[in-house]
């Protein structure tokens, strides 16, 4: 008798774990410009794509929203933000500035707009984590400007304790074969290679995340 008991405990416990709910995703955001969304590329070749892959083969469990726009700046950044706040954020992989800088904005108020952003989000999600995406001028920019524009990037990292990718192009700028035609957007081997670089900061950063428990509605 007490083995049909002990099967049938085993039998309802298999039956449960079947129909349990899956655990809801948590979710990530990339909110950045052209190098992030992709450009002229498929959606599926674009980096934030190819994050979602990993995560889904190393078993974490996240949605991976790639909310950004061809030519977007800091301040448009700030005027199509509202929409996605309402929705949870766990994590935000920030990566905007480089159309500001190449219309030659003060470095300040780049800085200031990516910090309200930054300020929005953790608003409306306090736990959230922040990833922040580090880009690099060329050099044929005023040397001051140039160094000033790649720190901004690193200070912002360090004033809200974020994750920092030092460089997202490291190994795909001015690399021909990696690179459009346009020799400024990577073609999908470059994503490729920028999906690794935002990799090696996220993934330990979503395994930390995926240990939390969701935060109540």
């Amino acid at each position: 008798m007490k083995y049909a008991v002990a099967a049938f405990v085993a039998m309802s416990s298999l039956v449960f774990a079947e129909h349990a709910p899956a655990a809801e995703p948590k979710a990530i955001l990339v909110f950045g410009d052209s190098l992030s969304g992709g450009f002229m590329l498929k959606s599926s070749e674009a980096y934030p794509a190819l994050l979602a892959k990993k995560l889904r083969a190393v078993g974490l469990n996240f949605l991976v929203t790639n909310a950004s726009a061809s030519g977007g700046t800091t301040e448009g950044g700030l005027e199509r933000l509202p929409p996605h706040l309402k929705h949870r954020i766990d994590i935000l992989i920030l990566e905007l500035g480089i159309n500001d800088a190449f219309r030659g904005l003060p470095i300040d108020q780049i800085q200031n707009n990516l910090q309200q952003i930054i300020d929005k989000v953790k608003a409306k999600n306090p736990n959230a984590r922040m990833v922040i995406a580090g880009i690099q001028l060329p050099r044929y920019a005023a040397d001051n400007y140039v160094s000033a524009f790649g720190q901004m990037f690193a200070d912002l990292a360090t004033k809200n304790r974020a994750a920092l990718v030092p460089y997202l192009l490291e190994g795909v700028a001015g690399n021909p074969s990696l690179n459009l035609s346009d020799g400024i957007h990577p073609n999908a081997a470059g994503q490729k290679v920028l999906a690794e670089n935002v990799w090696r900061v996220l993934e330990p950063l979503a395994r930390e995340m995926a240990a939390r428990p969701l935060p109540s509605q």
